[in-house]
């Protein structure tokens, strides 16, 4: 048994919160009070000055394996999370070989169970992530799929999404979209506008996130399919789930800690450590997306952990792929960023966090209760530090010495220490 003392106790779920001591009992929560004096042999965990929270949910994350190990693997991308209060992942599809078929499930899942944490992932919509023939989503569903995406890769036939819709919604399961139509995009991971200009390239305008943003949120409507909107960028992608979401309550949307703290001035000064996709926009843009986390617009915030090798980085901004490594800073851009500049209370991060994402994927976790999971995290919310060496294989990041503010110091999963600073 694990007891821990003292703590100041935040449950998004429920909205309880106040100073309670946790009794962990194998992989369950089995009492929450004031004072706990457990009989028999306890690990006793001194929380005060903690604040004691559910193990965060991140659905958006790229742990390359298999196929690409040298950017990341099962085993490291865990360890990431697990340092970064992250209890529970929802891994994208596009590996090699892609998650099309039963066997690869099977052994991202198998390999996922070894780790410490939860690992789960995402299949994929369509047949090698090709975009012209969908998968047995039912299959795939029944061989431990929680949800399907394309993500890295935009789907452009319609009546193909349409009918991955129709059975997303037959199976109540979540279908998620990388929305970046590449007739408004040349060189994509850059923003059209100063950024672009900067480099002398193309660039990716914000037409190609809204136009498919707009077809998807009607195909929603009109399929009762429950989708998310992934890592959102721009003000208009923001106001069409707004008004959308009056309308229709299967519609989620996601934004990334690097959407709501960096502009298109960080590609410029960062190169090609903050190029990603979709891009980093404009400061109205930035601000869209935090007046969405903070109405409800964006009910999620997801890393879209994109680890890379420092070599791939390295090559000049048209070569280099895109994405950023996010788990290890993300409840820490969180509290920082939004926390503490006074745009979201504490209990509201967790719930972007932890408790929202888990609901849409139907996952048993998020949240503190009496005979729920033992998946907890120990944070100190006043502490500085400044991100430098990664649990991750990649340090892909325009984060690495900053100064930021909310250390995880201890994580539990399953009722087992995971990772402790």
């Amino acid at each position: 048994m694990i007891l821990i003392q003292d703590g100041y106790m935040i449950d998004p779920k429920s909205g309880k919160e106040g100073n309670f001591d946790i009794l962990i009992d194998g992989d369950k929560i089995v009492k929450i009070a004031e004072k706990i004096e457990p009989k028999g042999k306890v690990t006793r965990i001194n929380a005060e000055g903690l604040l004691v929270a559910p193990g965060l949910v991140d659905v958006h994350v790229h742990f390359r394996d298999p196929g690409f190990t040298a950017k990341e693997d099962i085993n490291t991308g865990a360890a990431a999370a697990a340092k970064g209060g992250v209890t529970t992942v929802v891994l994208m599809a596009n590996t090699k070989p892609t998650v099309d078929s039963e066997e690869t499930l099977k052994y991202i899942l198998d390999k996922g169970a070894k780790t410490g944490i939860h690992v789960t992932t995402c299949a994929n919509v369509t047949m090698g992530m090709q975009g012209k023939q969908l998968t047995d989503m039912k299959k795939l569903a029944a061989a431990g799929a929680v949800g399907f995406t394309d993500d890295g890769v935009p789907l452009l036939d319609a009546e193909l999404v349409r009918r991955a819709m129709e059975i997303s919604a037959e199976l109540d399961m979540p279908i998620s979209f990388h929305e970046e139509d590449p007739k408004y995009i040349e060189n994509n991971g850059v923003n059209r506008g100063k950024a672009s200009e900067h480099y002398g390239i193309g660039g990716s305008s914000r037409e190609a996130e809204i136009a498919l943003v707009e077809r998807d949120l009607k195909l929603a409507e009109e399929t009762g399919a429950c989708i998310d909107i992934q890592h959102i960028s721009s003000k208009e992608a923001v106001e069409l789930v707004r008004q959308a979401k009056k309308r229709c309550s299967n519609i989620h949307a996601e934004a990334t800690p690097h959407h709501f703290t960096l502009t298109e001035d960080a590609v410029i000064k960062y190169g090609t450590l903050a190029k990603m996709n979709p891009p980093l926009r404009e400061e109205e843009d930035r601000q869209a997306v935090i007046r969405g986390l903070v109405d409800g617009t964006i009910d999620m915030i997801a890393t879209d952990h994109a680890p890379h090798t420092a070599e791939e980085k390295a090559k000049p901004i048209t070569e280099a792929p895109s994405g950023i490594t996010g788990l290890e800073t993300s409840l820490a851009l969180g509290i920082t960023e939004l926390v503490d500049a006074g745009y979201l209370t504490m209990k509201q991060l967790l719930r972007l966090m932890s408790t929202n994402p888990a609901a849409m994927y139907h996952l048993d976790a998020g949240y503190l209760a009496e005979g729920g999971p033992a998946d907890v995290i120990l944070i100190d919310t006043a502490a500085e530090f400044i991100p430098e060496q990664y649990a991750s294989k990649a340090t892909n990041t325009p984060f690495t010495g900053w100064k930021l503010k909310g250390e995880v110091k201890k994580t539990i999963c399953g009722g087992k220490m995971v990772y402790e600073a």
